[in-house]
């Protein structure tokens, strides 16, 4: 028997799996395996399939019956890609100048509704890009870490618009700071990045079998649908 790593014959014994299968363990690369495996490694196309299958408001039952991938892999692959998506904006360069911001919040919960969680979004006026994120509960804290979030640019020359909401107005600089009703239009955008997101994302939608029963998931499909709307954006 060869390592299907190294292809070496140093190989002891390891147990079972969890399906019974003799397990076996190369000494020389630390590689563990079965031999003669029934299950194979998920193809590239297929991962790419399931990349964009997370995009379309659809419950990972339902993409693994449309991939034909097993539940318990595609929740850890799942798992570790919302782990590595990045939790920061990647925003369009700016000049300095006229610059405008309109700020809103997305009520959503983690495995119960009792658990509310706020995704707090700021977009630019002009692009409609996403230039600002944070996800946490209603209060001046988080409009504060959104507020960090946001570039710098942003954050010297930007009008911002929001709603009445009083956190906006104990961070927000006062000069710029402009609380509008929805009437006005002004914070429109944001409203309809809403009605996409839940559009798009399953677990954001108000009356849902998907919502995340873990925080960092929850967190990791919120940005894995950020970056992609911003990418959409610059493309």
């Amino acid at each position: 028997m060869n390592c299907p790593r190294c292809q070496s014959t140093d190989i002891i014994k390891y147990g079972h799996t969890h399906y019974g299968k003799p397990r076996f363990l190369c000494k020389s690369c630390g590689r563990q395996f079965v031999e003669n495996p029934t299950r194979q490694p998920i193809a590239q196309d297929t991962r790419n399939l399931i990349d964009k299958l997370l995009l379309e408001r659809l419950a990972l039952a339902a993409i693994s019956r449309i991939t034909g991938v097993s539940e318990r892999w595609l929740q850890m692959y799942v798992n570790q890609k919302y782990y590595q998506t990045p939790q920061q904006v990647e925003v369009m360069q700016k000049k300095t100048g006229k610059l405008t911001m309109q700020l809103d919040e997305i009520w959503s919960f983690v495995g119960a509704k009792r658990n509310k969680q706020w995704i707090w979004l700021a977009l630019d006026a002009d692009t409609r890009e996403i230039v600002g994120v944070y996800i946490g509960s209603r209060c001046r804290n988080s409009a504060k870490k959104l507020w960090s979030s946001i570039p710098a640019i942003y954050r010297q020359c930007a009008v911002c618009y929001t709603d009445f909401w009083e956190a906006y107005k104990e961070v927000l600089p006062s000069k710029r700071h402009k609380a509008v009703g929805k009437e006005t239009g002004k914070t429109s955008y944001p409203r309809a990045l809403t009605t996409l997101a839940r559009q798009r994302v399953g677990r954001l939608v108000r009356k849902t079998l998907s919502f995340s029963k873990k925080l960092d998931n929850h967190i990791g499909a919120v940005w894995y649908f950020i970056h992609h709307y911003n990418a959409l954006l610059r493309a």
